[in-house]
């Protein structure tokens, strides 16, 4: 198998495996997603050190770790990532799946348009008619809703800017994302010790908590919190979070340095599309008809910024080669 093959391979992975990590947090959805995040961040930590501490790469994040500039945008990169992170679980585990899937779907436009705030870069005309077909979905939904779509908005944002803090870094996607861990695990520690020994609760899992929380339903009744070890299965499954958190990220890497952006940015579809088929087909959410709109106007939107993005690849390769 040739190598751009084997990239082409482990981003189809890593794009199944958080496709279908809907699944385990769905079946998680009777925890907090607060404690769940807690959890995620703290194995993950566990199982990057791990993996690094065997490739012998530990001093590399160590110095990361010690640099300044490098530690503000891994700081600002925790926190967007957290939010992402939380603003997921939470989706799932209420019934918001659908909107999961449309935020991942819109990031990718999103990122472009920070890029040019952020970066001073220029749209092309393909691009400008793109980004503009994200706003009209994202109207059209908020009409047809009576709302915002808020989760797909935060997760669409978060991820953004994810991605344009990353690009302010040198270190490589695993010691970057271990070096944000690092940061997140205090927080995640003293949060599930707290969870533990001082009964805080924080958000509902299983129902929407909002909406809950509007009808009072919740109001008589206490957040069961602190699942980790009162059953060994329900332990395993939260220790389980690391590796699920860790393995996509190692595929993505060694995807990255195997094929072109176009390629990757073009397979990166697939884990919103296999989000959007459990969301419906699975889970049963209903698709209404501002989603019947906005969904389409998103595909072509992406299917526009892909085809720009491969002809000017090819393009860049084609100049490159007479030069």
């Amino acid at each position: 198998m040739s190598e751009p093959a084997k990239g082409i391979a482990a981003m189809i992975a890593a794009c199944v495996i958080w496709s279908f990590s809907s699944l385990y947090y769905k079946f998680l959805a009777d925890i907090p997603p607060l404690e769940v995040l807690g959890h995620r961040s703290f194995w993950s930590l566990i199982f990057f050190l791990v993996i690094l501490g065997a490739q012998r790469r530990l001093p590399v994040l160590w110095a990361l770790l010690k640099d300044r500039n490098s530690m503000r945008i891994v700081a600002f990169a925790a926190l967007a990532i957290s939010a992402n992170w939380f603003f997921f679980i939470y989706a799932v585990q209420n019934g918001h799946a659908m909107d999961a899937s449309f935020g991942y779907y819109i990031f990718p436009l999103l990122a472009v348009l920070i890029g040019t705030i952020a970066y001073r870069e220029r749209l092309g005309m393909v691009q400008k008619i793109a980004i503009g077909a994200v706003f009209i979905a994202v109207l059209v939904l908020t009409i047809g809703l009576g709302k915002l779509p808020l989760v797909a908005l935060v997760l669409a944002v978060t991820f953004a800017l994810y991605g344009v803090a990353k690009r302010g870094l040198a270190a490589g996607p695993v010691i970057s994302v271990t070096g944000e861990v690092v940061l997140l695990a205090p927080f995640a520690i003293i949060w599930l010790l707290g969870v533990h020994f001082a009964g805080w609760q924080g958000i509902a899992g299983a129902g929407d908590a909002l909406g809950a929380a509007q009808t009072g339903a919740q109001s008589a009744a206490k957040i069961q919190s602190a699942f980790f070890g009162t059953e060994w299965q329900v332990s395993l499954l939260l220790i389980f979070a690391g590796p699920l958190t860790a393995v996509p990220l190692i595929l993505f890497s060694y995807a990255t340095k195997r094929i072109n952006y176009a390629t990757l940015g073009l397979v990166q579809y697939l884990n919103p599309t296999i989000q959007f088929a459990i969301a419906v087909g699975l889970y049963g959410e209903v698709f209404t008809r501002a989603h019947a709109i906005a969904f389409p106007l998103i595909w072509a939107a992406l299917a526009l910024y892909t085809y720009s993005a491969i002809s000017r690849e090819r393009s860049l390769r084609k100049a490159a080669t007479t030069a």
